[in-house]
């Protein structure tokens, strides 16, 4: 059985999460340089096998498209163009950045720890997968 990658692309930095191969736990990944992000994951995709990936669709609360999506959606295809045997599944993402930082508040996380931005965006990744297996489970 595969894994799945999640994918919280911003504008400097892109978190990722991946799933177990039974698909029930998720585990905060890494940051990169979003310049580096399809690459890391090419790489990836050599040592783990990945059967999707699943990028954070960057919304209003109106659901109209917020300022990062023409980069997301480059960063898509650029994604499907190197590695074009992996699906990948847009997924909302609007709520991601608050939960995270509400989860590291109630977790105790030290202010100076809550600022770093890759752990915020990991931990929105990692709650991007966690909703989108909550999701194929109902």
């Amino acid at each position: 059985m595969g894994r799945i990658v999640a994918i919280d692309y911003g504008e400097k930095r892109t978190g990722f999460a991946i799933s177990d191969p039974l698909k029930m736990i998720v585990s905060s990944f890494v940051t990169v340089l979003s310049r580096k992000a399809v690459m890391y994951l090419k790489n990836c995709t050599e040592n783990y096998d990945i059967e999707l990936f699943v990028l954070g669709e960057p919304r209003q609360m109106d659901y109209t498209p917020s300022e990062n999506m023409p980069r997301v959606e480059k960063f898509k295809r650029n994604l499907r163009r190197v590695i074009p045997s992996i699906d990948v599944q847009m997924v909302d993402e609007r709520f991601t950045s608050v939960l995270a930082h509400r989860i590291m508040i109630e977790g105790g996380v030290k202010k100076i720890k809550r600022q770093d931005k890759g752990l915020v965006d990991r931990l929105s990744a990692a709650i991007l997968l966690q909703t989108y297996l909550e999701f194929l489970r109902k």
